[in-house]
């Protein structure tokens, strides 16, 4: 259950039992004291089973950045573990931790040597807009570091807040220069606190100080802009504490999204920056950088592109706060990195972002609604395994329906990611559940010219064929928990509708076999509220503004009462249970033998008044009544063929 998995293992039946063990290391000796501890065993200079660390200054076979790199051998007496750096042995550590049996006091026997693809491998948080207490980052940085994860990008400042402390500009952290969570930063001694912990915990810290855009709370603070000359000398002032502030090798200095007012502004910044000891870090698209110009960029959008000769962090199609639980984690999963088997010189790795333009409490749903730790356990293995079957492009957010490789692979991933939510996130959100084994008829699109009540013939019989009007509408299978009819970006990902329009209408339904007469949970999903996004909660009563309507057995089953009432669009008000995930689920009752599930689903425009961009997709599944696993022993099938085997 090794996640990520290695580049390469090979196990044998030898088991290292785990008693009393010696310990031999030049490095780490805390972290592996540690680890013996957690394990069950006790340090014992005499023993002779030993654990053996050692830094060499070669491994073969290691074909990508060496310096995480490691080898790992467990015989009966002894694990040796090998690498080129304090980090590779940290590394190596991760992995023997899971290479403890669940079923007894031993460590599995085997050789393995492993190396990551890409060098950048990391998560971001916008606590410029939404800030997120200190013991959190710290808990997910411990968490995420036993999973590879090295990079922690830190996004600190916003139009909304300055969310770091200035002892020179004290003003800059007051309340009244905050337009969301007033009064809430850290501290000067809070920040370099974080960075030790990164350090300890081998990850890369980069702060990011956005300038000359999103910076409304400068602006609000001093009354006068970035790119001023009077605000220039204050950055620079600022900058000067900052770097002070934090032992990193990296700033990341923004540049998005702003009119660039100053020509000198951007370079000016950059050299001073430099000046300090620090390498540059800058958004693309934001200023037009030549080779020897910035350090690196960081690719948001599709329109981000990478740059010969400047290593590039992939983060075009990674935003967690537009991202369903189930399609777009398919999609994550399967994505090759910037379309690159490995990376390269000019392609670093990639960052999933959590941008919370959208005010989100309390601040654990902003974990939960992301999908967080699913997401980020996701490319945690495939940007240290690498390769990928597509870049978001062929598939996207669509499971195959066939057992192929891709699928295949898919399910082997989200049994072992079932596996640590059990073994090891129990005190974390983390709200995913077993989807491979859904599956689901869809109809070819019904023209509704508009009226979203429009009824057509699969509302009173089931068919794989229908003619309507003089035309043919075909069913096709889809499996999964959601599943995008069109993605929320479009064209840019492809959905399950081939080409589709406004102004039509899909059904879908499965039959669903319960070995028993059960009560047990449902989640349902028409539309996954972006945490990017003001859009308005569902009018009461409806599951949607595009009246999307679900059936259990024939009947309907209707939305739970929405918290949020209001009318006028607002990203200062809190997202309340509209999205699945962050409300309990619907009870329902299972019959024993097949219950049916049919779904209608509108659309009309793809933009309105309310929803600015609608997923037209659906999210159903029947869940534990805490919604902490999938109900077990169900057979969805739309032609009602039982398995041969309980898992299908």
């Amino acid at each position: 259950m090794l996640l990520p998995k290695p580049q390469t293992i090979t196990f044998h039946s030898d088991h290292f039992f785990i008693g009393s063990i010696r310990l031999e290391t030049p490095v780490l000796e805390r972290e592996c004291e540690m680890l013996l501890k957690e394990v069950g065993g006790v340090l014992d200079a005499q023993a002779v089973p030993v654990i053996e660390i050692r830094l060499i200054s070669h491994l073969e076979k290691v074909k990508n950045n060496p310096e995480e790199a490691y080898r790992i051998s467990v015989t009966s007496q002894k694990i040796l573990l090998e690498a080129l750096t304090e980090t590779g042995v940290f590394r190596a550590l991760q992995t023997l931790r899971q290479l403890k049996s669940p079923k007894g006091p031993y460590f599995y026997g085997c050789l393995v040597t492993d190396w990551p693809a890409f060098r950048i491998r990391g998560f971001m948080h916008d606590t410029g807009r939404s800030y997120l207490s200190f013991s959190e980052l710290k808990r997910e940085i411990a968490q995420l570091s036993r999973y590879k994860i090295n990079t922690f990008h830190w996004h600190l400042t916003e139009n909304q807040a300055w969310r770091i402390e200035s002892k020179i500009f004290p003003q800059l952290n007051d309340s009244v220069n905050m337009s969301r969570l007033p009064g809430q930063y850290y501290t000067q001694e809070e920040a370099r606190e974080l960075v030790r912990f990164c350090k300890q915990h081998h990850i890369l810290l980069i702060p990011e100080i956005d300038m000359p855009g999103h910076s409304e709370a400068f602006v609000r603070t001093f009354g006068c802009d970035m790119q001023s000359p009077q605000g220039m000398m204050i950055l620079k002032q600022l900058l000067d504490e900052i770097c002070t502030v934090f032992d990193v090798p990296y700033l990341h200095i923004g540049t998005d999204e702003v009119r660039f007012t100053h020509p000198d502004f951007v370079p000016e910044m950059v050299n001073y920056v430099r000046s300090k000891g620090k390498k540059v870090i800058s958004w693309n698209p934001g200023w037009p950088y030549q080779k020897g110009e910035i350090d690196m960029t960081q690719l948001w959008s599709y329109r981000g592109k990478a740059q010969t000769g400047i290593p590039a962090i992939d983060s075009r199609f990674h935003y967690l706060n537009h991202y369903d639980v189930f399609g777009d984690l398919v999609a994550l999963y399967n994505s090759r990195i910037y379309n690159c088997e490995t990376g390269n010189e000019d392609i670093a790795g990639v960052i999933l972002a959590v941008w919370n333009d959208r005010l989100v409490v309390p601040e654990k749903n902003i974990l939960l609604e992301n999908n967080f730790y699913p997401c980020l356990l996701a490319i945690a293995e495939r940007a240290w395994l690498g390769g990928g079957s597509e870049y978001f492009d062929q598939n996207g957010p669509l499971l195959p329906t066939e057992d192929d490789s891709v699928f295949c692979a898919f399910a082997d991933f989200e049994k072992r990611l079932l596996w640590h939510k059990e073994h090891y996130f129990q005190l974390y959100p983390f709200p995913y559940v077993r989807q491979t084994q859904v599956k689901w008829n869809i109809t070819e699109a019904f023209p509704n010219a508009g009226n979203l009540e429009a009824s057509f013939p699969p509302e009173k019989k089931l068919r794989q064929t229908y003619f309507y009007r003089n035309q043919s509408y075909s069913v096709r299978t889809a499996r999964g928990a959601g599943i995008y009819l069109r993605h929320v970006w479009g064209d840019l990902i492809p959905g399950f509708m081939k080409e589709p329009q406004e102004n039509h209408t899909v059904y879908a339904w499965t039959w669903v076999y319960s070995p028993r007469k059960q009560e047990t949970g449902l989640w349902v999903e028409f539309q996954n509220y972006g945490r990017s996004e003001k859009d308005l909660p569902p009018p009461q009563g409806k599951w949607d503004y595009r009246g999307s309507r679900i059936w259990l057995n024939g009947t309907e089953l209707l939305p739970p009462r929405w918290t949020n009432t209001h009318t006028s669009p607002s990203t200062e008000i809190a997202l309340g249970n509209e999205n699945c995930t962050a409300r309990p689920p619907l009870l329902v009752h299972l019959k024993k033998g097949w219950n049916k599930l049919f779904l209608k689903l509108p659309i009309g425009k793809f933009s309105t008044p309310e929803i600015r961009l609608q997923k037209w997709m659906f999210t159903v599944i029947f869940v534990t009544p805490d919604g902490q696993k999938a109900t077990e022993n169900l057979t969805y099938s739309p032609h009602k063929i039982k398995p041969k085997n309980k898992r299908q």
